[in-house]
Order: C-alpha cells, then sequence, then structure tokens
C-alpha cells in the first residue's frame, strides 16, 4: 500500500529500512516520507514504532488502520 502519496513510498519501503534498523528521521531523509503535504506522517510513523524489536511484523498489519488515515 502506498503510505506517501506526494512521493511514492510504500508500506514495505518503510518496514524494510524500519527492519534495517533506521527510525522514523533516518526514513524521512531517505526516502522522503512526510517531508511535503504530511499527511502520511502518522500513519509513517506508526509502521516504523510497529517494527520495533517488540512487533517486528505487525506493520504488517497496519495496513487498514493506515488505509482509513489517509482516506483512500
Amino acid at each position: 500500500m502506498i503510505v506517501c502519496v506526494c512521493n511514492r513510498v510504500s508500506d514495505r519501503d518503510i518496514v524494510r529500512h524500519a527492519h534495517a534498523g533506521m527510525g522514523f528521521d533516518d526514513i524521512q531523509l531517505e526516502l522522503g516520507v512526510a517531508t511535503c503535504c504530511g499527511a502520511c506522517e502518522d500513519c509513517a510513523r506508526e509502521i516504523v514504532a510497529q517494527c520495533s524489536a517488540s512487533h517486528p511484523v505487525a506493520a504488517l498489519h497496519m495496513q487498514t488502520a493506515c488505509h482509513a488515515s489517509v482516506g483512500a
């Protein structure tokens, strides 16, 4: 699912970078997520948070909640 429409960043892109050990700020710098309109920031941050060591695959299940937050 596309999380950041402005920069065409998917949830899988975010998950891959988070699993590589990057935090939100690093992912934002690398992928450009939440740097234009900002509508995706909450969803992107939630995906990164869900990829912590305590929830390594939970971000893949965030699609419904995040998808609703972007209005699609």
